[in-house]
């Protein structure tokens, strides 16, 4: 596969990711009567139902990554070139601001607008450093050992973690700007984004770390993560 073919399946992917986060959140906030947790709660399963179909239709072609924190790691343990990662990185950085203009346009609101939903502190970038380790572990583990499932396991790691972390579980730098775009249920102030980012990427590297001392032979199994994919033409 061609490295502008994998990048734009990485934009695409990411694209679709951001806009199904905000847009189930905007809709969920719209129906759910000022009930934050059923809010919270369809916001989760449809985070989780749009992961599954989109590392399933598009990972063949690029890996599913749809987040700079696994392209990285890929790329340190030699699954990727370094190049190649800063593609991805641009990509799904460039998806995740065209996906949360089409949310916000598609339900009627401001292409952009700047959130005011307060989301720092300690407790919150431990959340991010927490999910954003437990999501690699995930996505490193099934990639070496089961294949077949990894989809199912990212999506059921976030929808869980989206519970049991107080952040909601973003760990994703991606969705993390994406959602600095919208001043919905599933926003973040612009401000929030950068500690929440070194502690994804600190998150991600303690977790290729861990990982590779807890699995040695993980590196042969780096070019399919997250699934097996033709990464070259």
């Amino acid at each position: 596969m061609t490295p502008a073919r994998r990048i734009a399946a990485e934009f695409l992917g990411t694209a679709i990711l951001v806009a199904a986060i905000l847009g189930s959140g905007i809709m969920a906030q719209r129906l759910s009567g000022g009930n934050t947790a059923l809010a919270l709660l369809a916001n989760a399963v449809a985070t989780g139902g749009a992961l599954v179909a989109i590392i399933a239709a598009l990972g063949p072609i690029s890996g599913g990554h749809f987040n700079p924190a696994v392209s990285l790691s890929d790329a340190s343990a030699g699954g990727i070139s370094w190049r190649d990662a800063v593609g991805y990185c641009a990509a799904q950085i460039l998806g995740a601001i065209v996906g949360a203009v089409l949310a916000n346009v598609m339900f009627g609101l401001p292409a952009v607008s700047l959130p005011h939903h307060h989301r720092d502190g300690g407790l919150q970038w431990l959340s991010e450093f927490v999910a954003t380790f437990g999501l690699i572990t995930v996505i490193w583990g099934c990639g070496k050992f089961r294949t077949a499932v990894v989809p199912f396991a990212i999506a059921g790691y976030i929808v869980a973690a989206y519970w049991f972390t107080p952040s909601t579980s973003f760990a994703n730098p991606a969705v993390t700007i994406g959602r600095a775009l919208s001043d919905t249920f599933a926003g973040i102030r612009i401000v929030d984004v950068p500690p929440f980012i070194i502690a994804q990427l600190l998150g991600a590297a303690g977790a290729t770390i861990f990982f590779a001392w807890l699995s040695p032979r993980v590196k042969t199994q780096a070019a399919d993560v997250v699934v097996p994919h033709e990464a070259r033409a």
